[in-house]
């Protein structure tokens, strides 16, 4: 597919010359509508809202159930049910201009998550889409936090946050981490609580053995869509 890729390193480069990505390229296809009709509890953005709270509490529900079944299943001697990785398929044509960031940020999370993986894609098969344009509300993940969904890069807010942690944070919410905004620039879920300055696109340890336990089972399925930040 055609793209414009950015290395890390390049795309340092690029937003320390004053290079806009709302220069780059928009995508041929706009991201699909939302319907989830509750725009007041859906729309969010990467940095601190109150917009996300309802979807935040799903995320969260759903995280505090599968801890206590992890837990369940640890007193009773049971073994998860699944032996290998859960393949989440994404597809990033219809972000271009963020092609190379988002293949980084699947690896990122790759490499510290084992039951869960993320593939790339293009066409009906992917799970997970990504686009990229201008929007008021800024980045965006919209789904159920079980790999399926989209996520939204907004131009302008990655050229004030950085924009592999913007990636790798809506990818996390992806795979059903909520937004824990109060917490340090340590946490990727923290998102742009810590302010611009925070640059660590890394799920730390805690944050990664939740999405495996998230995933232990074959967390597969469809829920409630809504957006989060």
């Amino acid at each position: 597919m055609p793209t414009i890729r950015l290395t890390l390193g390049a795309a340092s480069a690029v937003l320390a010359a004053g290079t806009a990505f709302a220069a780059a390229p928009v995508a041929t296809t706009a991201a699909p509508a939302q319907t989830d009709g509750a725009a007041s509890h859906a729309a969010s953005g990467y940095v601190p809202n109150e917009r996300d709270k309802a979807q935040n509490q799903r995320l969260q529900k759903q995280l505090d159930a599968a801890i206590a079944k992890a837990a369940e299943n640890k007193r009773l001697g049971k073994k998860p049910s699944v032996q290998q990785a859960v393949t989440v398929y994404y597809d990033d044509s219809n972000a271009p201009s963020f092609d190379s960031l988002i293949d980084q940020g699947a690896s990122i999370w790759n490499s510290r998550v084992s039951n869960v993986k993320l593939v790339e894609t293009t066409g009906s098969g992917a799970d997970l889409r990504y686009y990229e344009g201008n929007d008021s509300r800024g980045s965006y993940y919209y789904g159920d936090g079980r790999g399926n969904g989209t996520i939204f890069l907004d131009y302008n807010q990655a050229n004030t946050y950085a924009p592999l942690r913007i990636i790798t944070h809506e990818t996390g919410h992806a795979l059903g981490l909520p937004d824990r905004y109060t917490q340090p620039c340590s946490k990727l879920m923290s998102g742009g609580g810590p302010g611009p300055s925070c640059t660590n696109p890394y799920p730390d340890s805690v944050e990664a053995s939740e999405v495996n336990t998230l995933w232990a089972n074959g967390f597969v399925g469809v829920a409630e869509f809504a957006k989060v930040g």
